[in-house]
């Protein structure tokens, strides 16, 4: 199993409207990468902002089709999240 300090930290989060996007960097405590297209698990739009003073790590990788998966886990050095098939996806998923 990976250790907090070896997942891939959330690079860069385009998503404004996430609560947990402060000056476009992710402060969930980690996300969750999954569904048909790669979306960000861990969107939450509501009217307030939360997380933690760290940035986001990927925590969990459902897409087993992406060349940075290994054992439902990122292997990426970093990610980017942002709008692609759905307002909140994981930018750096590539196909194998």
């Amino acid at each position: 199993m990976t250790s907090t300090q070896e997942m891939p930290q959330v690079q860069d989060c385009s998503v404004s409207a996430c609560s947990y996007n402060a000056d476009s960097g992710c402060h969930a405590g980690a996300i969750t990468i999954g569904g048909d297209h790669a979306h960000c698990g861990t969107f939450v739009e509501i009217s307030f902002r939360a997380g933690l003073e760290r940035t986001g790590v990927v925590g969990a990788c459902h897409r087993t089709d992406c060349r940075h998966n290994e054992k439902l886990e990122c292997t990426a050095s970093s990610v980017q999240v942002g709008s692609a098939s759905d307002q909140a996806d994981c930018l750096t998923y590539s196909a194998p």
